[in-house]
């Protein structure tokens, strides 16, 4: 049912005034019989307090045990004299001093001096206070009974004080017209705070109805959800206010928990690491690479106006994937041309050795170019018995013959057929090989080593090369995305492969460490555990 037809104003800002009004006025009267409800209790709870401390102050003082002791039950003895001064510095109702029998040594009326108590004074002359509202001869009233012991610290009586009663349903009555003037004070406090309000939201909404606005956030959430880039709002404390679908998607989480994100810190959703450091600000520049997860992601950061930020994100990991196709394939390719042309010299070679009729020196060329090529392809099945890891070598190797850097296995290298991940492996075994041979080209002797290792279900990786090595203060800092030596190439971004590395082997639960190989250069280190089946 729309404003208009219920009678209400359309402006958003005068129905919030009339709302707050209306709730602060309800709260009020709720307020006010909530305090009335229980006022009686706390001052039934205040009487009785009061009672009991008049009797414990009574029963601390030693002359009012001894004078028990040495007196009797009559009305001119000590303890009556004692008992009727205290009644009237504090104003109680009663002040009354028992016997371990029950019997009153004082009383209000004196004639009752002498006589049993008319309630049961068990518990005090057990050793327990007690409060309570009870019914006694002089009336209903609350009641404090504390035990009255001998200088030898034994139970020798007990002192019983009484509050009226009708005085305390006097305090609740006199409290009322004070609490309604305060009510009334509350409301009109109320009502000039909803009049500032209502106008600071007139200024905030532009003074637009609830329809406007209600249509204005359905298209801001269609909006934000339907498009095929990743967008995640921030406040200026760095809290995430919002984070569309593809947001979500990209930085890996679950629609459910997307939903929950919204107002926590930016680093307890993502942790630390370079992505949540390029969306909270503390890297800048436009279109920074970063990856999250299995993902190369590509983000822009946009502050607004109250201190907080926009970010988007696109997700650059089919584009990156196609880039690091297109190396290697340019490489094969490059690869390829060499050997054709290597191709062609032999082809020469064996027909000039034909001409000459020189036979078997032909057979034996032959044998040895096609042993060449056939007993690297062996090495690698005999060791690696993955055909994905064993092919991805065999090329390597091709590739490396013609850099002119051997590529070899370790001659203790064996891994079994029971990967989990095998492409994981082989995009962590690539990368690495390639940044070995893009070390090893132009070294004094040139060499790349692999070493492939299984412990149980643990497969260990270690890639050795003969370049130039890695200083001990960088060792970390290479697996930041976005770090490199070398020139970017105009299709994709470097400084990417060791920070994929190190998250596809954190995927698996394993470490990378980059160190120094033992004849120079660098060793890299990949242990994953539960990689085999």
């Amino acid at each position: 049912m729309s404003a208009r037809r219920l009678g209400l104003p359309r402006r958003a800002v005068s129905q919030i005034l009339l709302t707050q009004l209306a709730i602060a006025a309800g709260v009020l009267v709720l307020a006010t019989g909530l305090f009335l409800a229980p006022l009686s209790a706390q001052l039934d709870d205040q009487a009785m307090r009061r009672a009991l401390a008049i009797a414990q102050s009574a029963a601390a003082d030693p002359a009012l045990a001894a004078d028990l002791l040495d007196s009797g039950p009559t009305p001119d003895s000590p303890v009556q004299a004692t008992a009727e001064r205290i009644r009237r510095a504090t104003g109680a109702e009663y002040v009354v001093v028992l016997d371990l029998h029950g019997i009153r040594r004082s009383h209000p009326s004196a004639d009752r001096i002498g006589l049993p108590v008319s309630t049961d004074p068990s518990d005090a002359l057990a050793g327990r206070e007690v409060m309570e509202i009870d019914e006694g001869t002089l009336g209903r009233s609350a009641r404090g009974k504390v035990p009255l012991l001998s200088a030898d610290g034994e139970i020798i009586g007990a002192v019983s004080v009484g509050i009226a009663y009708d005085s305390v349903r006097d305090r609740l009555l006199g409290a009322i017209p004070g609490l309604f003037a305060y009510a009334g004070g509350a409301l009109a406090a109320g009502a000039l705070a909803a009049v500032l309000l209502a106008r600071r939201i007139q200024r905030q909404t532009r003074d637009l109805a609830f329809s406007d606005i209600a249509g204005l956030l359905a298209e801001r959430e269609a909006m934000l959800h339907s498009i095929r880039e990743g967008v995640i709002a921030l406040d200026r404390d760095g809290r995430i206010r919002l984070v569309n679908d593809e947001a979500a998607r990209l930085l890996g989480l679950s629609p459910h928990r997307a939903g929950s994100v919204a107002g926590r810190a930016l680093d307890d959703v993502l942790g630390a690491g370079r992505t949540t450091d390029v969306l909270a600000g503390r890297v800048s520049g436009h279109d920074l690479v970063t990856v999250q997860g299995p993902r190369v992601l590509v983000a822009n950061r946009m502050p607004t106006q109250d201190g907080g930020a926009v970010a988007t994100l696109r997700d650059r990991t089919e584009l990156e994937h196609l880039g690091r196709e297109l190396d290697s394939t340019k490489g094969l390719i490059d690869a390829l041309r060499a050997q054709d042309h290597e191709h062609a010299n032999r082809l020469h070679t064996l027909l000039g050795l034909l001409e000459l009729g020189l036979h078997e020196e032909a057979v034996e060329f032959v044998t040895e170019v096609v042993g060449v090529h056939r007993s690297t392809a062996e090495q690698v099945t005999e060791k690696i018995h993955d055909p994905l890891l064993a092919a991805l070598l065999v090329g390597k190797a091709t590739v490396a013959a013609e850099r002119g850097v051997p590529l070899r296995l370790a001659s203790a290298a064996h891994l079994p057929d029971r990967l989990v991940d095998p492409g994981g492996l082989v995009t962590i075994v690539g990368n690495l090989v390639d940044n070995a041979l893009d070390a090893a080209v132009g070294s004094a002797s040139p060499l790349v080593e692999v070493d492939l290792r299984t412990d149980g279900r643990t497969a260990v990786l270690r890639v050795r090369d003969s370049g130039p090595g890695i200083p001990p203060a960088r060792r970390e800092e290479i697996f930041t995305e976005g770090w490199s030596t070398k020139q970017p190439r105009a299709h994709r971004e470097r400084g990417l492969g060791l920070a994929l590395v190190r998250r596809l082997a954190e995927r698996q639960g394993g470490t990378v460490v980059a160190g120094e190989a033992a004849d120079g250069g660098a060793e890299f280190s990949v242990v994953l555990p539960e990689a085999l089946r």
